[in-house]
């Protein structure tokens, strides 16, 4: 989802793919007062807007896989601490990557 900044007079400014220093305000991304300040600064229509969340929902997927694997390869949690559907997609996603990794001989598999 993005988060959102708004000016003086309650309007959004500026948008962001994740909370920053003083943008905390997240925001659905069908939100017709998103789509609309898109549309009107020539930024996205809703269906190409619609693709640039979709897109930065597969990156933040791919970091919570890897910031998963550095937490239990540091030690910090076990796998055993997920809850167990938690712990099955994460395996699930492992394995898949793996596969991939494989097949395609590339290192960055989402």
């Amino acid at each position: 989802m993005p988060y959102v900044i708004r000016d003086a007079a309650g309007k959004i400014s500026g948008i962001f793919d994740q909370a920053e220093v003083g943008v905390a305000e997240e925001m659905d991304s069908n939100d017709p007062e998103l789509l609309r300040f898109l549309s009107d600064h020539g930024l996205a229509t809703p269906d190409s807007a619609l693709q640039v969340l979709e897109e930065s929902d597969r990156k933040m997927i791919r970091l919570v896989d890897d910031l998963i694997g550095l937490l239990i390869e540091k030690d910090l949690i076990k796998f055993t601490d997920l809850p167990a559907a938690a712990g099955e997609k994460y395996l699930h996603r492992q394995v898949a990557r793996k596969r991939l990794q494989i097949v395609v001989g590339e290192d960055d598999i989402l």
